[in-house]
This record gives structure tokens, C-alpha cells and sequence, in this order.
């Protein structure tokens, strides 16, 4: 075993101290501290939802005593495991939807609505997951047989980006679209003259503002049910990109009550009312709410062609994309957040949408340290354009790229595909990337967050060799990008992030080591216990 942290002072004196009474204590464990050091160690004692001496299990004993004693029997323990970009929300609601991910076909999208339906009954349907890339036909599906189905009740079911949406004609009627109706970014599809229900990015709006709001109860449920699914996977930290005020304030009072135990750190959606009520309000931070950033939208998703090229996308010989918001509008935002004490987080999925936020970010920060504000993605850079990010922090998810990988070439050609999910680049110019999953845009595990990092492999094992391996990560800096590199991306990194003393109590226990197995078998890792603030909540 490599050499233990041990903070235990006067160990020649132990057997004159009367033991302290502490709340717990866990020992035998086979514990990745991720320090400064990367050492390992054996036990450590909690008090007050903090470690408070972390050493070896003979030591901890020696010192501390406790009713609770957590004997993990060899098992692997690391710090409470941090998602740095999902939509925790997002995924609550989800559960009270119609699932469409994993679909085959359009067919099978309808006949999920439909069973949907025959269970539910509800006056306006609606869902998430479908994407054409995986049909036989990849093609983006049209409303007609949604319509014939259901020609009474509204129904818009959004891609598993959230970058498009479908919707058939009720819901189109409610929203009061036409084909000539106006909007800016984004694109609303037409066929000979008509609408096929197709809407990209910026006119989902139009659609989404009809759906009917979910009630304070749905509202509660939804955060609890993902609360319960984060919780299984050893997650202890979630970063929620794009939150409402009245979200947050929701969020902050179940917490306060005690009926939400995870920590969240938020991104304020740019919503005017809500950036402006924020900026003038300034930092909210709680032990398990941390409110100090704005998510803004540069451009929309490769999948479904919003991401925002330098040249033409290759199956598309004349569509770039389109920025969801003007540069204008997007220097504009970034100069208000500078002038405050914010993080500016933006999405930015093309070569186009990430150079112009590098520029505009290295414009706004000049003179300005210690911001850390993100590119949420940074999916496709140009080769040229890697050396911006010497200053601005990578928040990027590895299961994106095992999961576009089938046809993102399709869309990018082999040159620009060199620039793409290209993580190593991305922690080298930087020297830390902070890791999530973007559920649920992607499954929530993040052991294949972990197995795509590593192993640039999909669950099926594809491809054989690993996806441009020369960007995969070593275990260290991928164990590091969901624990101690996450938290330095929320300003968090002296509280969390690693099992050291003075930090929270927050761990996983594993039920196989995840820095030694065969990288094939990382997918079927399990969480076998979850802790927040020494709180068992798994």
C-alpha cells in the first residue's frame, strides 16, 4: 500500500489521551483521499458532518471512539463524487414524462406515447429521449402520425439533446405558430410550404410556453425522485445548469427543511429578471445550496445541427448553425457578469459558438484573476483556438463523445473530428477539466462517465481499440475531474472534493476499486453506500 496521510499528532503519547468521541469512524478502507499528494489512506473520524483526522485504522482507533463504526472491509472509498454539468431538475421531471431514450424508430417513439397515454390520460402529453441518429432512418421525424393519433391532445416530445423538439398540430395551434411566424436563432422546419412539427432551439420556446406547469407538488417530487437516483450512484454534488429564481428558492427551502440532502450548485438560467435579481443580490451560499453562476447558450447541439460551425457542416453543405443569441447580446451579458462577482458558464458546442466565447471571455476578464468561468462542452474546437483555453476552465462530459462518435464524423469530416471531444488537449492547456454528464442527456452513472474518459469506449465495448484514444484521460485526472477539479470549478475545492480533515463528510463506498479493475468492468461498478455530511442517504 502506498504511504498513508496521517494527520494524528503525539502518536507516542496515545496511550496516556483518553479517546474523544467522535459520530463516526470508518476504517479498513482502501481510501483514494485525492490530496494534494494522491495518497491513500485507511480510516477517518467524523464529527459534525466533517472529517476531522484521516490515518491509518490502528491510529483513527487508537484516538477516537464512536457508536458508529463503519468497518467497509477493504472496500473502496472516495470522495463524494461530483456531477459539474446536469440538469438534476430536469431529471425529476423527466420521471413524470413519457421515456422515449433508447428508441429504435419512430415507431417506437409512437408507440410509446401511446402506452403512455392509455396509462396516464393526461391533457397534454409530453417527453424526452428520442434521437434519429440511432434509427434505421436518420432523419428528423414529422408530426403526421402523431397528429392522427392524437388529433385533440397537444403532444411535444423533445430530443434527448433538449435541443429540438417535436410537436403535432395541437400543440402547434395552442402555441398559435404558422409558418410565418417570427423568431430569432434556431430554425422552426418546413416541408412543401408546411410545418412539420420540427422546432430547433430558440422557437422551442414558443411551444414550452404553452405546456402547462408542473404544480409545487410535482415540483417536490421531481427533486426527490432525482435526488434518490444521484444518491445511488455515489453522487453528493450536483452542478444544475440553468435553474429559474423560483427553482433555486424551492431548492433552498426543502434543503433547509431537511427533505433534500444533496448539494447543488446552481446555474441561473439568463432570464433578465432573474440575472439582474441575482448579480444585485450577489453570492448565495449555504452549506448545501452554492448560487454564483449564470448559464448562458452560445449556440445549440451538433445532433441536431445547432451547433455553430466555421465552415459548413459536412452532410449539410450550406447550414453552419446558428448562435442562439447575437454576439452582440452575448459580449453584452459577459461584460454585466464580469462586472460582478459571477462565474459566466456557457454552452458552446461548435468551432464558431467556442471561439467567439473564447474571445469574448479573454476581452471581458482582462485584468480580472480567480474567475474560473467555463465553456460548458467545448465539444469542437479548432486546432488553432486550444490555446484560449489556458484561462478559461473545460466542463465537459466524456460520455458525449462514446455516444456521438457513430456520426458526429458525418457531420464534421475527418479533419475537424481531430479537434473534437478532445479532453487531453483540453486538460493541457488548462491543467484541470471539471467532469459531468449532462444527464439526462446521458445516463446519470458516472462510471460510464469514468469508462468513456478512460477508455473512450461505449457500454457495448466500441470501438475495440478506444475512440481517439490520444484524448482519453488517466484514471488520476479522471477521479480528480469529478472530485477535487469539480469543486475548484465552483469555488468549492477548500470544503469538498476530497477526503482530507476540516472538509465535508461526504464519500462513496465502491464495491470494486475503480483506479485497479479490468477498464471494461468500470460500467458495472456499484455504489454499495453514499454519504453526505457522514449521513448515510444511500
Amino acid at each position: 500500500m502506498k504511504k498513508f496521510l496521517v494527520v494524528i499528532i503525539m502518536i507516542n503519547a496515545i496511550s496516556c489521551t483518553k479517546k474523544i468521541k467522535v459520530d463516526s469512524l470508518v476504517i479498513n478502507g482502501n481510501i483514494y483521499t485525492v490530496n494534494k499528494n494522491f495518497d491513500k489512506a485507511e480510516a477517518f473520524a467524523i464529527n459534525d458532518g466533517k472529517i476531522i483526522a484521516v490515518g491509518t485504522s490502528k491510529n483513527i482507533q487508537d484516538l477516537y471512539t464512536t457508536n458508529n463504526l463503519i468497518d467497509v472491509k477493504g472496500k473502496t472509498v472516495l470522495p463524494g463524487l461530483i456531477d459539474a454539468h446536469c440538469h438534476f431538475f430536469g431529471l425529476g421531471l423527466q420521471q413524470q414524462k413519457v421515456d422515449l431514450t433508447g428508441t429504435k424508430s419512430f415507431d417506437e417513439v409512437l408507440q410509446r406515447i401511446v402506452d403512455f397515454q392509455k396509462e396516464k390520460n393526461t391533457n397534454f402529453i409530453t417527453g424526452r429521449g428520442w434521437d434519429q441518429n440511432d434509427w434505421e432512418v436518420k432523419e428528423f421525424p414529422t408530426k403526421e402520425k402523431l397528429d392522427q393519433l392524437f388529433p385533440k391532445t397537444p403532444v411535444v416530445v423533445t430530443r434527448i439533446d433538449g435541443h429540438a423538439l417535436l410537436a403535432n398540430q395541437a400543440a402547434i395551434d395552442l402555441a398559435g405558430v404558422t409558418t410565418k411566424t417570427k423568431f430569432l436563432g434556431g430554425e422552426i422546419l418546413q416541408k412543401d410550404g408546411k410545418l412539420t412539427g420540427i422546432f430547433i432551439d430558440n422557437p422551442m420556446d414558443l411551444i414550452y410556453a404553452v405546456i402547462p406547469k408542473p404544480t409545487k407538488k410535482m415540483q417536490i417530487k421531481a427533486l426527490q425522485d432525482a435526488q434518490k437516483i444521484c444518491f445511488s450512484y455515489g453522487l453528493t454534488t450536483v452542478d444544475d445548469a440553468g435553474l429559474s429564481r423560483k427553482t433555486i428558492e424551492l431548492i433552498d427551502s426543502l434543503q433547509k427543511a431537511g427533505k433534500l440532502k444533496i448539494r447543488i450548485y446552481t446555474m441561473v438560467s439568463n432570464t433578465p429578471n432573474d440575472v439582474d435579481y441575482y448579480l444585485k443580490k450577489g453570492i448565495v451560499k449555504t452549506d448545501r445550496l452554492n448560487v454564483r453562476s449564470i448559464k448562458v447558450y452560445a449556440d445549440g447541439a451538433l445532433g441536431s445541427r445547432g451547433a455553430t460551425l466555421k465552415k459548413p457542416y459536412t452532410d449539410e453543405p450550406n447550414h453552419y448553425g446558428a448562435l442562439g443569441t447575437s454576439v452582440a447580446d452575448l459580449q453584452k451579458i459577459a461584460q454585466k457578469i464580469a462586472n460582478s462577482n459571477y462565474q459566466m458558464n456557457t454552452h458552446a458546442i461548435g468551432d464558431s459558438a467556442n471561439y467567439v466565447m473564447l474571445k469574448t471571455y479573454k476581452e471581458v476578464l482582462k485584468g480580472k484573476k480567480d474567475r474560473r468561468w467555463r465553456i460548458e462542452h467545448a465539444q469542437i474546437i479548432d486546432p488553432q483556438d486550444f490555446h484560449y483555453f489556458n484561462n478559461i476552465l473545460p466542463s465537459i462530459q466524456p460520455t458525449h463523445a462514446t455516444s456521438d462518435m457513430y456520426w458526429a464524423e458525418d457531420r464534421l469530416g475527418k479533419k475537424r473530428m481531430k479537434g473534437a471531444y478532445a479532453y487531453k488537449n483540453l486538460l493541457n492547456e488548462y491543467g484541470k477539466v471539471a467532469l459531468g454528464t449532462d444527464f439526462p442527456v446521458e445516463k446519470v452513472s458516472p462510471f460510464l462517465t469514468f469508462y468513456a474518459a478512460v477508455a473512450r469506449k461505449d457500454v457495448k465495448g466500441f470501438p475495440k481499440n478506444g475512440f481517439q484514444t490520444e484524448n482519453a484521460l488517466t484514471r488520476k485526472e479522471t477521479l480528480k475531474g469529478m472530485t477535487i477539479w469539480a469543486a475548484f470549478s465552483n469555488f468549492e475545492e477548500q470544503e469538498k472534493g476530497s477526503i482530507e480533515k476540516s472538509k465535508f463528510a461526504d464519500f462513496v463506498i465502491l464495491d470494486k476499486n475503480i483506479m485497479e479493475v479490468n477498464a471494461d468492468e468500470i460500467p458495472t461498478i456499484k455504489a454499495l453506500a453514499t454519504y453526505v455530511n457522514g449521513e448515510k442517504v444511500n
